[in-house]
């Protein structure tokens, strides 16, 4: 039985258990204790209309309705903090070192970034922490994943977590809880880490977590809902405590060379599917026996033949957005690399900003600028087309790179064809229109930290 710290809602996986809650005639126990915001089915553009699509629109309007009844803090659409529900919580400062964080969304996972136990729920769930801020949960098997070394030029965090599934499958960590560690996670930015954290749940993990360190402590510090004065102080002290024990004994262990990483993407129909960029999709007899079937019926959903390589393959949508890649760091960095440079004719770019917070900190750093100038268009926050759950989908048949973390089929919308990439990898597709090696494009380093002159 755990009590869980924080509580985020949104508006998919909330409304059944507003139901349940309000049947039984209860209230939520502690409604300090849980944040709310509007991510999934909102519009990316023209936010101050009302929305289009009927369930989009019902769902928006049944969590203000449900939070003002329960006495819940909404950001919902028109409030500057208004975003994706796991961009918001880092950057107010709602998420911090050794919390339990839970969520109705699979990549709750995320918040694990700063050495919380932070996991999805199903809506039965959500109504359970609502009605009593504890829920009752098995324990999980531990699983720490070593990387040590420096990464090659072009490699980033999403390439690292990318190529961890691939590795390992999109099933090879069910039933662990996983620790991220090593010289190359600890170089990492926060940002960096969470879109490894996010992408836990992609290899079948419970959760996944990063030791909280001076980084950690740097970025919560000074936030919005961060603690304050003395009692910083306190959390601090309690937050450097925090640490896996030198004797401390795992289910299982896998340890990575950061060098042997080089950019990815995937080719199929699961986030475990991927190669290197100057890769190619396995041959059938590479497959395993009990797995050819599927593997044959993702190739023919993709369009794609079995050994054919990956660099060269047609784009026709680049997405660069999510709870993967839509923070200030993943759009700095690709503005980075695109500044002065022009989209292909025939690809539609999407650049859709995690947070009212994050497209705010784009338009006065001049990145939406940098955007306009390439042909890019910077949409309003929101989940987009990671998930084909509101307006932004990608038609039938045409290829996406998308920065998100699911490539399932339909998921950016009915047979739309996902190849899932980095931020810098989607960037050099809407330049050149075709999966390539950003590496032979880079002059110099582009990183996750990377800054923008004006």
């Amino acid at each position: 039985m755990l009590y869980i710290d924080k509580h985020f809602i949104h508006e998919v996986t909330s409304p059944q258990a507003f139901t349940g809650l309000n049947k039984r005639g209860i209230r939520v126990f502690r409604p300090a204790q849980t944040v709310a915001t509007a991510d999934h089915n909102v519009p990316t553009l023209n936010q101050h209309l009302p929305i289009k699509e009927e369930l989009s629109r019902l769902q928006v309007e049944a969590l203000k309705k449900n939070c003002s009844e329960h006495g819940i803090e909404l950001y919902g659409l028109g409030h500057p903090f208004q975003g994706i529900v796991h961009v918001i919580g880092p950057e107010l400062g709602f998420t911090q070192p050794g919390m339990t964080i839970v969520c109705g969304d699979s990549h709750t996972s995320t918040h694990g970034a700063f050495g919380s136990i932070a996991f999805g729920i199903g809506t039965s769930e959500v109504e359970m922490v609502m009605a009593t801020q504890c829920i009752m949960q098995t324990r999980p098997k531990l699983m720490r994943i070593n990387i040590e070394g420096e990464l090659n030029k072009g490699v980033v965090s999403k390439d690292i977590i990318l190529y961890i599934i691939s590795k390992i499958s999109a099933s090879g960590a069910t039933g662990y809880f996983v620790e991220y560690a090593g010289s190359a996670i600890r170089s990492l930015s926060m940002e960096a880490r969470m879109t490894i954290c996010n992408m836990s749940i992609e290899m079948g993990a419970r959760g996944g977590l990063i030791t909280p360190d001076e980084k950690t402590f740097a970025y919560v510090k000074g936030k919005l809902f961060a603690p304050t004065h003395d009692q910083w102080d306190t959390k601090l002290q309690e937050w450097k405590t925090l640490y896996t024990d030198a004797d401390a004994k795992f289910d299982r262990e896998i340890n990575i060379v950061a060098a042997d990483i080089e950019p990815m993407i995937t080719y199929g129909t699961n986030p475990g599917m991927g190669v290197s960029v100057n890769g190619s999709i396995p041959a059938i007899e590479q497959v395993e026996e009990n797995e050819k079937n599927s593997f044959k019926k993702s190739l023919e959903y993709m369009g794609l033949q079995p050994g054919s390589k990956m660099k060269g393959k047609k784009v026709d949508y680049v997405f660069i957005g999510s709870c993967t890649n839509s923070r200030i760091e993943d759009l700095r960095m690709v503005a980075s690399f695109v500044k002065g440079k022009k989209k292909a004719a025939d690809v539609v770019v999407w650049i859709v900003p995690g947070s009212k917070q994050v497209e705010k900190q784009a338009i006065e750093e001049g990145i939406d600028k940098i955007f306009e100038a390439a042909g890019f268009q910077l949409r309003q926050p929101g989940c987009s087309a990671c998930l084909g759950m509101n307006e932004d989908k990608i038609p039938a048949g045409k290829y996406c790179i998308s920065t998100s973390n699911r490539n399932f089929e339909g998921r950016q919308g009915q047979n739309a064809r996902t190849f899932l990439a980095s931020p810098l990898t989607a960037a050099l597709a809407a330049i050149t229109g075709t999966v390539g090696d950003v590496r032979e494009f880079m002059n110099e380093p582009v990183t996750e930290s990377a800054s923008i002159e004006n």
